[in-house]
């Protein structure tokens, strides 16, 4: 992955972009600028940077690399690749694509993801459809969807404030040890439980395909407006996933008082320990972010394809 440093995960402002519209994207009042931006130890990343830029840059589209994406070709890129441009487009899987949107906070630029990875829920399209991808983006054809992301708060062993934000799943889970964590949940101040489990999953529907799906939770549409709790490896046979309203606020702490026991992670990235009594609040993030998708993207098609359901 990108070599990204801790602090980028914090929710941050960026420059205020609004999303374009169709008739903004094909007017050419002025050229349209796309970042690029790549998983900098995957093989084929720099045979997929040469042809995205030179599919982009052939329809009359200016690009910018981001500097270690840029390096693997050999030339100078820019760090805050996500300023001043229409759109970012991440080259990788999944893994890669939560990344960029970790690097970028809370920008409101719209994301779109080559794939050349494994799986590929949340990318635009694979490395052998570049050609057609950039085609639809000349054209102005392309279609945005925005999804819900979380907003989390924590205070971690160093007694330091932290502010999350998650596209996929925020986790709480067991350290070192192999004994149950005990963790008591709220949602909206009233108690839910108290779970004794590995573990406690809060995500989004686009989080549904990922940690939660391999936990036993459900997949949810990803324009539901709900969020899912999911306990891991429960002690109780009867503590099961809990889909609730994404306008609630959810509030987890160690119910035994030893939060150093508990590691706390946003999107699999930066595994933290909590501080001693941490309340870790989630609720729903102030800006959604917003995926480009090709003209008549289907998720229940990605699903069957992803998961081999009869017809896929």
């Amino acid at each position: 992955m990108m070599a990204i440093r801790p602090t980028r995960f914090l929710y941050q402002s960026c420059p205020e972009k609004m999303p374009w519209t169709v008739s903004a994207w094909t007017a050419r009042e002025r050229r349209v600028k796309i970042a690029i931006v790549a998983h900098p130890r995957k093989v084929a990343a720099p045979a997929a940077l040469r042809h995205v830029r030179g599919a982009l840059n052939a329809r009359g589209i200016d690009t910018v690399m981001e500097k270690e994406s840029a390096a693997l070709l050999g030339e100078e890129g820019v760090e805050r690749f996500w300023e001043d441009v229409d759109l970012v487009i991440s080259l990788g899987g999944d893994g890669t694509l939560l990344d960029t949107v970790h690097c970028m906070g809370g920008c409101a630029v719209a994301v779109a993801g080559v794939n050349i990875g494994t799986l590929g829920f949340l990318t635009t399209c694979t490395d052998e459809e570049v050609d057609e991808f950039a085609a639809v983006l000349e054209r102005g054809e392309q279609e945005v969807v925005e999804r819900a992301v979380l907003k989390v708060h924590m205070t971690d062993e160093n007694g330091e404030e932290r502010v999350f934000l998650a596209l996929n799943e925020v986790v709480l889970m067991r350290g070192e040890t192999g004994r149950l964590i005990s963790l008591e949940a709220r949602v909206d101040g009233e108690l839910l439980n108290h779970y004794r489990a590995d573990g406690l999953i809060v995500a989004t529907p686009t989080g549904s395909t990922s940690y939660s799906l391999a936990a036993g939770g459900p997949l949810i549409d990803p324009h539901s407006g709900v969020f899912l709790i999911t306990p891991i490896c429960p002690h109780s046979l009867s503590n099961r996933s809990l889909v609730l309203g994404d306008d609630a606020v959810v509030e987890v702490v160690a119910a035994d008082g030893n939060s150093d026991a508990i590691l706390f992670t946003v999107d699999g990235r930066d595994v933290l320990r909590l501080a001693d009594q941490s309340v870790v609040r989630i609720e729903k993030g102030p800006t959604p972010l917003r995926l480009v998708q090709m003209p008549g993207h289907s998720f229940y098609a990605t699903l069957r394809n992803k998961l081999g359901w009869s017809g896929g």
